[in-house]
C-alpha cells in the first residue's frame, strides 16, 4: 500500500483530516492533521491527538515495511496550507500568502510587476468578476501597500491620513490559478499568540 493511502486511512480512521505529509532531510516523516471543519464549529488538534496517531501510524508503516527514520505527527502552523474549498470558506477574512502558477502583468489594476507571482491580503470571497487568466474568480485577496506601523510605534496624523488614502488592490483569482496558498504567520504581539490559536476557558 502507497505511503499517501496509509496516512489517509489512519487518519480518517481517527476522525481527523489530513492537512499535509513531508518527507524530509534525514528521512523524517511530517503528518499535519487538523479537525474537520463546519461553520460554527472550530475544534483545535492537542497533544494526546497527535500522540495517538503517531502509535497508529508507526504500526501501519511498519506492518507495510514503508521506510522512515522519524515520525512527526503535528497539527497545523501558523503558516497552514490552503488547498481545499472548505480550506478558503473557513479562513475568509484572514491574511494569506498566495503563490500564482503563472505571473501576472496585469493583475491588480495593472498595479503589480510583468513577473510578479506572489502576494499577501486578506481573503475574501469575489463577486462573479473574471479571474486573472479570465477564469472564474471564487476569490480575491484585498491589501494596500501602505505598510502597517511596526509594534509600539507612535504613528503621526500625516502618517495615517497617508494610510488612510492609500487605495485599496484587489486580486481576484480561482483556485485551479493557484501553485500555492498559506495562512500568512502574522503574530499578534499584544496577546503574544499567532492569530488561530486558541484561548485557554
Amino acid at each position: 500500500m502507497a505511503l499517501q493511502d496509509i496516512v489517509e486511512q489512519s487518519v480518517a480512521g481517527f476522525g481527523y483530516e489530513l492537512v499535509e505529509i513531508e518527507r524530509s532531510a534525514g528521512a523524517l516523516l511530517r503528518v499535519t492533521i487538523d479537525w474537520p471543519w463546519s461553520p460554527g464549529l472550530e475544534r483545535f488538534i492537542n497533544v494526546e491527538d497527535c500522540e495517538k496517531l503517531t502509535r497508529q501510524l508507526q504500526f501501519a508503516l511498519e506492518v507495510e515495511g514503508i521506510e522512515y527514520r522519524r515520525l512527526e505527527v503535528s497539527s497545523p502552523g501558523i503558516n497552514r496550507p490552503l488547498r481545499a474549498e472548505r480550506d478558503f470558506e473557513r479562513f475568509q477574512g484572514e491574511m494569506i500568502d498566495l503563490t500564482l502558477k503563472l505571473s501576472l502583468g496585469a493583475a491588480a489594476g495593472a498595479q503589480t510587476s510583468g513577473l510578479r507571482k506572489k502576494f499577501r491580503g486578506r481573503l475574501e470571497r469575489a463577486d462573479d468578476a473574471p479571474a486573472a487568466t479570465g477564469s472564474k474568480a471564487a476569490w480575491q485577496i484585498v491589501w494596500s501597500n501602505e505598510p502597517a506601523p511596526d509594534p509600539g510605534r507612535k504613528v503621526g496624523k500625516g502618517t495615517m491620513r497617508r494610510r488612510a488614502e492609500a487605495a485599496p488592490q484587489v486580486l481576484r483569482f480561482a483556485l485551479d490559478e493557484l501553485k500555492e496558498a498559506r495562512l500568512a504567520p502574522l503574530v499578534d504581539f499584544k496577546g503574544r499568540k499567532p492569530r488561530g490559536t486558541p484561548q485557554p476557558g
